[in-house]
């Protein structure tokens, strides 16, 4: 009971969901469950939303479990789980009725395709034009800030490479860019990703396709029309519905860069209280401009999982932000979901204990009353 008491409390500062009245596309409406709209999109989305890492065909009761509590929104992507992730919900397809839920996935070979393509480049070229090119993607890392400490927080290992590979790709652009097949390597790779994914998820649609997946630098969503040229295809065929990115390394950065678009529904990014000095402007100027945004890492500062050692001061902000004896991990996402600009916030739930604590966080308001 105390546990309960404590959670119907902290529920009480989320950010104010949408009512039962608010027009939308609402799915899987349950009572009790709080659902934001995600931007133009209009789907009314649940505020807690399942991460697709730890599915597979032998791990998805969960999953069952979570959309039974009133969760709607399932992510995964062809890279997560090795490929396991889009045959564990193509079971859940074969249970739950389609259009209980909306359905994501990603394009996940478009950035390594592009950072490959770049490295074969570069490995051919003589030592003096590497190096230049080398202190040219530094220099672009720090003007960015992007690997400041609180912002670059190294979610995963590999992270690091993935930014300089990638900021590396952006200066060779311009003069190295005209030997790569964009039509075959930015723009039919998304074609075919897609229709390999519906063939394994078993459906005949995306609800939301993410692409990139990661984006590591803004110049990546600003310098690739072929990416919103497959989307046009891909939606006239009925094959996907909105377009969205997602992305660990300079979420700001990035998230800005893709509301001036006007093409993309729909952001995935890092958020949580360790770098929300660098994010919260880029999320609320976003939201004004139509996008929905979904918070990831929400809680990886606080895990044991994350790559770093919390330090005991953030430790402590959190506990002071959110207090009581809920875990870490419910009292980040707790803290997350208090900002109005955000729609939800994603939890790699991995098993039954994780949708206990984790979905009843979606908990509508009213209950704390």
């Amino acid at each position: 009971m105390r546990r309960r008491d404590l959670l119907l409390s902290a529920l009480a500062l989320k950010a104010s969901p949408a009512t039962a009245q608010t027009k939308g596309e609402w799915r899987n409406q349950q009572s009790g469950m709080a659902y934001r709209q995600l931007g133009r999109t209009g789907y009314m989305v649940s505020e807690i939303v399942m991460g697709g890492n730890t599915i597979s065909p032998k791990n998805y009761d969960h999953v069952l479990a979570a959309i039974d509590m009133g969760l709607n929104y399932l992510d995964t992507a062809p890279a997560y789980g090795g490929g396991q992730s889009e045959l564990g919900y193509a079971e859940v397809l074969k249970i739950r009725k389609r259009d209980q839920f909306f359905l994501n996935s990603k394009v996940s070979l478009w950035d390594i395709n592009r950072n490959r393509l770049y490295q074969d480049i570069y490995k051919s070229l003589d030592d003096t034009e590497q190096k230049r090119l080398r202190h040219l993607a530094l220099d672009e890392i720090a003007r960015r800030k992007a690997d400041a400490p609180d912002y670059f927080i190294n979610y995963f290992n590999g992270q690091r490479d993935e930014l300089d590979q990638a900021s590396l790709a952006n200066v060779m652009a311009a003069q190295y860019g005209s030997k790569i097949d964009r039509a075959k390597n930015y723009r039919q790779l998304i074609l075919d990703s897609v229709d390999q994914s519906l063939q394994t998820l078993g459906t005949d649609h995306l609800d939301l396709l993410m692409c990139p997946h990661g984006a590591n630098t803004p110049y990546e969503i600003q310098n690739h029309p072929e990416i919103f040229e497959a989307f046009e295809t891909l939606k006239k065929a009925g094959k996907a519905r909105h377009l969205g990115l997602s992305s660990h390394t300079d979420p700001g950065g990035v998230l800005e860069a893709a509301a001036k678009t006007k093409m993309y529904s729909v952001a995935m990014v890092a958020y949580n209280m360790v770098n929300s000095p660098y994010v919260s402007g880029a999320i609320a100027a976003a939201k004004q401009s139509g996008m929905g945004i979904i918070s990831m890492k929400s809680a990886r500062p606080f895990n044991f999982r994350a790559p770093r050692e919390t330090p005991a001061a953030q430790m402590n902000q959190l506990h002071a932000a959110v207090p009581g004896d809920l875990k870490p991990m419910m009292k980040a996402y707790l803290w997350n979901l208090r900002n109005p600009n955000l729609t939800a916030a994603i939890s790699e739930m991995a098993t039954m204990e994780h949708v206990k604590d984790n979905v009843p966080l979606a908990g509508a308001k009213e209950k704390a009353a």
